[in-house]
This record gives structure tokens, sequence and C-alpha cells, in this order.
């Protein structure tokens, strides 16, 4: 019998946890509470502070550290390798959810990086499609159900994988299982390659934002707050870019016909 990766097993232990939480309103006497409360749409504030405060160790004394160290060891055009690969095996998921969005103008310029990337640019190493006219672009699940009109649901902070919603937790569980590639290393019972993969993602991810964190944290009064309006601004932009996309086949056509 397959077992599911401890990648997909992580995932989904941390999306329940962070599900279980239960919300308290304040009192319908206290206007200004309630207005509060709906503005800021996090009824577990009190809960969602301790697992980010929680994470925010974990961060500082964990992850920040092996992200200096990646960058320490690791040359930048190393890093862009790697950044470009990891890049490339994400491809088969962002055109699922492209295609599940109706975006299939999206998809096709997915598929058409897909095999850019993977032949002219070896492997995925190298980034050929972008200076083309085809830049990369994310698409995941959580997205995907935005895009049918599926509510976000209240501010939820997931032990380790940080501010999120139950829509966009969900989402994330279920991309954890929807990748062909996982799903082929898993029948070949070759998951510790998997693994290897996300580890090198997590650290890239921290590599590449650490700065950003690290700026908000000294320049936030609330750093919490802080992260929670950035978190909602960022997905929000996302989901925009997914209902009105400005990347596409349609974009591609003339970008293909002016370099040539």
């Amino acid at each position: 019998m397959k077992v599911p990766s401890l990648r997909k097993t992580c995932v989904a232990v941390l999306v329940m946890a962070g599900l279980a939480g239960c919300a308290t309103p304040p009192p319908a006497d206290d206007p200004e509470a309630v207005a509060e409360f709906e503005q800021n749409n996090d009824p577990m504030e009190p809960m969602n502070r301790v697992v980010f405060e929680g994470n925010d160790r974990v961060y500082r004394y964990a992850l920040h550290p092996i992200g200096s160290g990646y960058r320490e060891v690791v040359p930048p055009f190393g890093r862009q390798i790697i950044s470009n690969m990891l890049a490339n095996l994400k491809s088969p998921t962002i055109f699922v959810n492209d295609v599940l969005q109706g975006n299939f103008s999206r998809a096709g310029a997915v598929l058409v990086r897909l095999v850019l990337n993977s032949t002219f640019g070896v492997g995925g190493m190298q980034d050929v499609a972008s200076p083309m006219g085809i830049p990369l672009h994310n698409s995941d699940f959580g997205q995907t159900m935005a895009v049918w009109g599926v509510g976000e649901g209240p501010y939820l902070v997931l032990p380790i994988i940080g501010p999120s919603n139950p829509r966009d937790a969900v989402g994330l569980l279920a991309d954890s299982y929807a990748d062909p590639l996982d799903d082929y290393l898993r029948s070949i019972d070759k998951t510790w390659i998997s693994e290897i993969r996300f580890g090198i993602s997590s650290v890239a991810l921290v590599e590449a934002n650490m700065d950003n964190i690290d700026d908000i944290r000294r320049s936030s009064l609330d750093y919490y707050s802080a992260m929670r309006s950035l978190m909602r601004q960022r997905r929000q932009a996302a989901i925009n870019d997914a209902v009105n996309p400005s990347i596409g086949w349609a974009h591609l056509m003339p970008q293909m016909k002016i370099s040539h």
C-alpha cells in the first residue's frame, strides 16, 4: 500500500490543526468592537497571535539561519538556477489550476514555458521563456476556489505555514496531493526525492523573502497586524489577476511576432 509522503502528511496535519480553532465574536452591545471584528475578519485573533509568535520563533532561530547559510554557500547564479528549476517543476500544477479557473490562455502560456525552459533552458535551469515575453505566473487551488466564488473565511495563522484562511488552507492541501511528479515518485517508491525537493523549495523560499520579512518586523508597530494586512493584499491581487488575467496566449502571440 502506498502511503502519503512526509510532506503531504505534514501539510495535512498543519492545515487540520489550524482549521480546528473556533471563533468568538464580541458582544453585540459593543458596536466599536463589532465593527473592528468585522473589518479585521480575525475572530480567532488570540489563538492566531499565539501561533504567529511560535512561527516567528521558528523563523528567527531556525529558518532564518538556514536561509542565511544557503545565501552564503550558494552564489546568486546558483540560487537562480535552483529557483528556475523549482518553478519549472511546478508548471503542471499551475497548468491544472489555470484550466480549472477557465484561463485557457494562461494555461497555454504555461505549457509553452514548460517546453521552452525544459529544452532550450536545459531542464529548466534557465528561464528562456521570460525574455521572449512569456513571464512566470502562479496559480493555486485556493486562488481557483476564489475564482469559483468560494469565500475566504476568517483569517487564520497555520503552524509553520503562516498567514492563511480556511479556503487557502484547503487549497494548499489539495495542491500538495495534485502534483504529478510527486505521484509518480510515490508510485516507484522514490518519495525521498519529493522530500528533498520540498526541503530545497522551503529553504529557497525563506532566502528569497527574509530581507522583506526582516524589514516589515523592524518598521511595524504591530508585526502581526502588518503581516495580516500584507497577506490579504497579496492574495487579493493574485485573485484579481486570475479573474482578469494580463498574461496569456493573447499576450504571448504579439511578443513572439515582434521577436521575429
